[in-house]
Order: C-alpha cells, then structure tokens, then sequence
C-alpha cells in the first residue's frame, strides 16, 4: 500500500482528481497532499472547489479510460443512463458545479437515489459534500494503485 503522507506530483494529482485544477497545482505544493486536499478544498475561493468537481466525470457518462471508467463498471441500461443525464442536468442546473459521488463499485442504478436525495439538500451542503467525495475516492485511487 502506497503511504498516503509524501509529497505527490502535479502529474500525480492530476490523474487522482482527473484534471489540472489550480486546487491540484496548489495541493502539489504541500507535504501530505492527500491528508491535506480537504483543507486545501476549504481554503480556495469557491471558484476554485467548482472548478475541481468539474474536472471529474459526470457519473453516467462513458469516460474515455482512466480510474472513472473502472470505478463506473459496465452498467449500460439505457434508462438507468437516460435517467443519469436527466438528474445531472438537474443537478449541474441547480448547484452551478458537477454531482460527485464515491462509486466504491456500486451499479449506476444504485447511484439514482443518492441523486435524488442530493437534489434535496442545500447548495452549500452540496458543495461540501462533493468536495469530502472527491477526496475520498482521490484517496481510494491512491491506495489502489498496488491492487
């Protein structure tokens, strides 16, 4: 298992939250990035947290490879994925940033619900929540990659 604490790479970073966001340009700068992103998260302009939910794969959709095409399987039932697109549109409409959820191998049509729920809650609760999914599966990525 690879130690959660040393000093990780933009390029590092990068492939963990799926973008060169300024929040991983400024995440590489410190020691225990992964402990650190949450904090990191919090003291960036709110610009900046958005920035870092978009650069993640919208669930549903077909990433071209990387970890979101692994983490999303091969759930391909056209209403689970027409009803995906409809609540991300929903939800990206709302909340002004992407829905982000920590998959941990569940099908797409058990990611409807929490969806849903999300939907209900307040944006600002929303973008903290998002914010704790991304570096949680950031950090499950980290330590799956002696898997």
């Amino acid at each position: 298992m690879h130690d959660l604490s040393g000093q990780l790479s933009v390029e590092e970073l990068t492939e963990l939250f799926e973008g060169p966001t300024r929040f991983v340009r400024v995440l590489a700068e410190r020691g225990d990035p992964l402990g650190q992103a949450r904090a990191v998260l919090e003291e960036l302009p709110e610009e900046d947290r958005v920035e870092a939910l978009g650069a993640h794969s919208r669930i549903g959709e077909r990433p071209a490879g990387g970890h979101s095409a692994r983490e999303q399987g091969t759930e391909e039932d056209p209403a689970v994925l027409a009803e995906l697109a409809r609540l991300n549109h929903e939800y990206e409409t709302r909340f002004g940033f992407r829905f982000v959820v920590f998959v941990d191998g569940r099908p797409r049509s058990a990611i409807l619900p929490v969806l849903r729920a999300r939907l209900e809650r307040p944006r600002e609760d929303e973008l903290a929540t998002g914010c704790d999914e991304l570096v949680a599966i950031a950090k499950d990525r980290w330590r799956g990659r002696d898997r």
